[in-house]
């Protein structure tokens, strides 16, 4: 049977947090765990957006009840106080979705300094998800969906030496698949950590396949993604899924209760289909992949990401 939101367990009394939840398959995931009774915190940057999303989750569910976090995941202060509010309102969080991230950029900074894909797609997502860790530990059985993309196969590997990219010739799209591959170590490094500490929480990975949201307009918009950027808007606009089902690879990765850590979801036939769980390619060099990761996060952030009871 194809798995769709009708089949996400009953969530009240749960606490769910999801980054970039003000539109696209951020917005249709809190929307849909909002509908199955949990605890939203809409987690996302632009106030006038985040009001129109947390309007339109109302409209649809008159019940559903939400909260809103300012969250700039390009400024390690901004993560560390939306962090914090999150922290002051909930002793625990069940669901943790780390949604939100950027595409083919012109080279930018963010206000630590850092490339701005890898900043906004990996760093702020490990700050956050580390300020949190605590929260997470005192859920029954917590999971945390990490969002990567098929790009991640195009993506290298980070220099220990130069993980901004300074003395490289940027490219807009190898940042891109860089940050993603990021995305995709870090789930499994999470689980990792999970797994040694013995606790009961779990991180699972999710892509959505080629889903028709605003990031390939964006990318184009701000004009760092060339040819390739209107190939893509042109393609995802004719064929791609909507971002209603694009959403479902990390909705099943956050409730499916038959869905482990350290899986990752995503649609049948790559690009389209069901949400289904597809599997993990372990490279020989996985583990060192993931400590060089974790080696770079923890010195570029200056915040050690600490499993422990």
């Amino acid at each position: 049977m194809t798995w769709t939101e009708k089949d996400i367990p009953d969530l009240t009394g749960r606490v769910a947090v999801v980054t970039g939840a003000n539109g696209g398959l951020g917005f249709q995931t809190a929307l849909a765990l909002a509908g199955a009774g949990a605890h939203v915190v809409v987690a996302a940057r632009d106030p006038a957006k985040t009001t129109a999303a947390v309007a339109r989750i109302a409209e649809r569910y008159p019940a559903a009840s939400v909260e809103v976090v300012p969250l700039d995941l390009g400024d390690l202060s901004v993560v560390r106080a939306a962090a914090e509010k999150v922290l002051a309102g909930h002793e625990s969080i069940d669901i943790l979705v780390n949604n939100a991230g950027v595409m083919a950029m012109p080279q930018r900074q963010t206000a630590d300094g850092f490339e701005m894909q890898l900043g906004v797609d990996h760093l702020g997502h490990w700050a956050f998800t580390a300020h949190l860790v605590p929260a997470l530990l005192a859920a029954p059985a917590a999971r945390v969906v990490t969002v990567t993309s098929t790009a991640r196969f195009m993506g290298r590997p980070l220099d220990r030496e130069d993980p901004h990219m300074r003395r490289k010739v940027y490219s807009a799209w190898g940042s891109y698949a860089r940050a993603k591959w990021a995305n995709y170590h870090f789930g499994l490094g999470l689980q990792r950590e999970f797994s040694r500490a013995g606790v009961a929480a779990q991180s699972l990975i999710a892509h959505p396949g080629l889903s028709n949201t605003d990031l390939q307009a964006r990318s184009v918009r701000e004009g760092g993604a060339g040819w390739a950027g209107a190939f893509f808007e042109a393609l995802t606009a004719r064929s791609g899924m909507t971002p209603f089902e694009g959403a479902r690879p990390q909705l099943r990765a956050a409730t499916d209760p038959k869905a482990n850590g350290g899986e990752l979801y995503a649609p049948r036939f790559g690009s389209h289909g069901p949400a289904v769980r597809r599997p993990v390619l372990r490279r020989l060099d996985l583990q060192k992949q993931i400590d060089t990761l974790w080696q770079v996060s923890e010195r570029e952030t200056g915040i050690p990401l600490c499993v422990a009871l």
